[in-house]
């Protein structure tokens, strides 16, 4: 089996990830971590985080392929992610969630948080989508789910809400058969029929009651996370819309690296607890794409160079939804195709060692042997976030081939979009304010 390196911010931890395509089997609703220091309690409004190729996985990875052809379905399973984010509608407390990685299936976000859903509690480990607003969660009697699901019967706190909810009118495309309200969306290359539900959820140790969320009773495909969603998008139906009273649509999240031994990352749900001395960046709303978090990326630095980028590249336009997001489930950052053809040529001028420059897959700048690398520096309105060079590449641990870690953007006039993905923000805090309107990033070990 071949391994890579996937960088962290922080220079000084190395991480090694065995990718692999696996599927996901679970026993139970509520998961067990196998060892006893993996399997610490929550406490407080703490939640432990654990990364899906950790040693605290409770998912088991089967199938192991080659490296080559690992990093070709990442590449894919972003792809996927952001035809999904082009194609997105255009028109006081603290608790502290548990975060993991999840991208185990095409097009299901990188991270994972669990959540006790329902009186008494049934614990699923739910994909966290900062891109997504209306929670899901696979239900009993699902056609085409995993074998984990929420059992609503077993819940005296479970409610079906009907099609005088207020809320049905806030799901896509609502439908009305039995006085329930039931929707069908598609998620990647699936599809789910859902009904409008409400039950508590907790997180941590915060119960939220009648949480609405759409209780799946038939999924296609393999897109679907199978324990559910939870969005912390900015729409109407996200946890951030839901519980404005309790949170103050305020969260951050630290997300931890691919095999991660040390492992502390976490979401932080409500003002308290947040950094006090943080950079940030005035945080952006685009009507076409409401869900999404912007900023404005006014310019990016290869080494001491501010490259050439024309203004439209990385312009915020809310006519056409074109601008930068920051985005949970993206793995690879994705620059448009000007932006990145400029930062990718200074790069390649500025590497030392390596010999030719090759390709693999969707990465066209990759090099066999040792090479010395640039930083590259990502310049937003009031505040720069700089990569160092173990942040930028992916090596081959079985062979010579490193590879920087970004690339072209689907390159649509209309739907252009730069994505700040997850890879590069590992190792940092990312706080969402939204009542202050700013995104904040501060370097944090979360590994």
């Amino acid at each position: 089996m071949e391994k890579i390196h996937l960088p962290n911010f922080s220079p000084t931890l190395t991480l090694t990830l065995t990718l692999t395509l696996f599927i996901l089997s679970f026993s139970s609703a509520t998961q067990t971590l196998p060892t006893k220091s993996c399997s610490t309690q929550d406490h407080g409004s703490t939640l432990q985080v654990f990364h899906v190729y950790s040693p605290c996985s409770p998912f088991k990875p089967t199938k192991p392929v080659s490296w080559e052809e690992s990093v070709l379905q990442m590449q894919a399973q972003d792809q996927a992610r952001l035809n999904q984010l082009l194609s997105s509608k255009v028109v006081a407390r603290k608790s502290v969630a548990p975060i993991a990685s999840g991208r185990q299936i095409v097009q299901s976000p990188t991270y994972i948080v669990r959540a006790n859903v329902g009186t008494p509690p049934q614990t699923l480990l739910m994909a966290v989508d900062t891109s997504n607003d209306a929670a899901w969660i696979p239900c009993n009697g699902c056609v085409g789910c995993s074998s984990v699901v929420f059992n609503s019967g077993s819940s005296s706190t479970f409610n079906p809400l009907g099609c005088d909810a207020a809320q049905c009118k806030q799901v896509p495309s609502p439908t009305c058969g039995g006085g329930s309200c039931s929707f069908n969306m598609t998620y990647g290359g699936s599809t789910l029929a859902a009904n409008l539900s409400q039950d508590t959820m907790t997180l941590a140790t915060d119960p939220i009651p009648s949480y609405t969320f759409g209780c799946i009773q038939r999924t296609t495909g393999s897109s679907v996370p199978p324990q559910g969603l939870l969005g912390l998008g900015r729409g109407s139906l996200s946890l951030l819309s839901q519980t404005q009273s309790l949170y103050k649509s305020t969260f951050s999240y630290c997300l931890p690296s691919f095999k991660s031994l040390n492992f502390s990352g976490s979401l932080r749900l409500g003002p308290v607890g947040q950094p006090l001395r943080i950079k940030t960046t005035p945080l952006l709303r685009n009507p076409r794409r409401s869900s999404l978090y912007y900023v404005n990326l006014v310019g990016i630095r290869v080494g001491r160079k501010v490259v050439d980028i024309p203004p439209p590249a990385l312009g915020f336009n809310p006519t056409t939804g074109a601008g930068t997001v920051f985005d949970s489930g993206t793995v690879f950052t994705r620059l448009v195709t000007p932006a990145y053809e400029a930062v990718r040529n200074e790069f390649r001028k500025r590497v030392k060692g390596g010999g030719n420059v090759t390709s693999l897959g969707g990465f066209d700048t990759c090099y066999s042997g040792s090479i010395i690398t640039p930083t590259i520096t990502f310049m937003f309105a009031g505040m720069n976030v700089t990569l160092p060079p173990d942040n930028l590449l992916i090596h081959s641990t079985a062979g010579s081939l490193s590879c920087l870690a970004m690339a072209a953007a689907p390159d649509n006039v209309n739907s252009v979009l730069n994505v700040i993905a997850s890879m590069q923000q590992q190792n940092h805090r990312i706080l969402i304010d939204v009542p202050n309107n700013r995104l904040g990033v501060a370097r944090e070990p979360c590994s």
